[in-house]
């Protein structure tokens, strides 16, 4: 039987979802971010339960796959942002390969689920990327530009300034301005 999890974002919340399933007796055949695929059928009752056990971690039990299917395109442009430099393909190809649907549909329905395009989540989390290398890595524009794979500085300066309001130089002077969580975004 599977389940699906919202909000599951990192090898964290795997762990966490197998080891709660394994306390409540079942035997998790493998748990993916946004699934968990279990031997037995559970009943309505455990369901509700394994729920609100969860929930206290901030994830949420849904019927559906597609209740989690944004969740599912948000991590993986996530990981995809951070193995950039190794991926050899754009990040249409990228999710369509991971998620086995077509771009376009999965294009659509984050837009219905969210308040924005795959494209402008992506440059968001981008820019956190960014403000992130600028403070805690100390790195240069333009060694943050090549490690994004951005095709130049002035590129992800406009990019930084338009998302920010600030150019990226007076950012990594404000080090006190506290980075946004991914579902903040």
């Amino acid at each position: 039987m599977k389940l699906y999890i919202r909000n599951m974002a990192c090898e964290s919340c795997k762990i966490l979802v197998k080891e709660e399933l394994q306390k409540m007796g079942l035997n998790p055949i493998k748990v993916e971010l946004g699934e968990a695929d279990i031997k037995e059928k559970i009943s309505e009752k455990k369901q509700e339960q394994f729920g609100a056990t969860i929930k206290k971690a901030g994830l949420e039990l849904v019927k559906t796959k597609e209740g989690v299917l944004a969740d599912n395109i948000k991590a993986l442009i996530a990981e995809y942002i951070d193995n950039i430099g190794n991926i050899k393909i754009n990040l249409s190809d990228y999710l369509s390969k991971k998620l086995h649907a077509d771009y376009s549909y999965l294009s659509s329905y984050f837009s219905s689920m969210h308040a924005n395009t795959i494209e402008q989540y992506t440059i968001s989390l981008k820019i956190e990327k960014v403000k992130e290398m600028l403070v805690l890595e100390d790195l240069t524009l333009t060694e943050i530009a090549d490690r994004l794979n951005y095709s130049s500085v002035a590129h992800i300066s406009h990019q930084f300034k338009k998302v920010t309001g600030l150019p990226a130089s007076h950012f990594k002077k404000l080090r006190n301005i506290r980075r946004r969580t991914l579902q903040d975004l």
